[in-house]
């Protein structure tokens, strides 16, 4: 099978991510065996995260982001409705599907 590349700016995103996600885990005197445990995933996943390997699944990102009391935050960061488009967008009839 051949491998999909990663576009440059979500290697970057990945990367930034994972060096935050392990100031978090430094911040709270966590280990990385503590985090991996708590997240239900090995210390080698949590160590490929932290590096900002793209190909880590959701789920180990977000046991990560739990592990570490983020989610909450992480998730009300993607809220649509927490932006000027989103608020606007409100007011009008949003569809269930968009198709072209």
């Amino acid at each position: 099978m051949v491998a999909k590349k990663v576009p440059f700016p979500v290697r970057r995103a990945s990367s930034d991510i994972g060096t935050q996600l392990a100031l978090w885990r430094r911040m709270q005197n966590l280990t990385a065996q503590q985090v991996a445990e708590r997240a239900d995933i090995s210390r080698d996943t949590l160590r490929r995260l932290e590096r900002g390997d793209p190909g880590v699944t959701m789920a180990s990102f977000l046991g990560v982001l739990r592990a570490l009391g983020t989610l909450d935050r992480a998730v009300d960061a993607l809220d649509p409705m927490q932006t000027d488009v989103g608020r606007v967008r409100a007011a009008e009839s949003i569809p269930k599907r968009v198709r072209h």
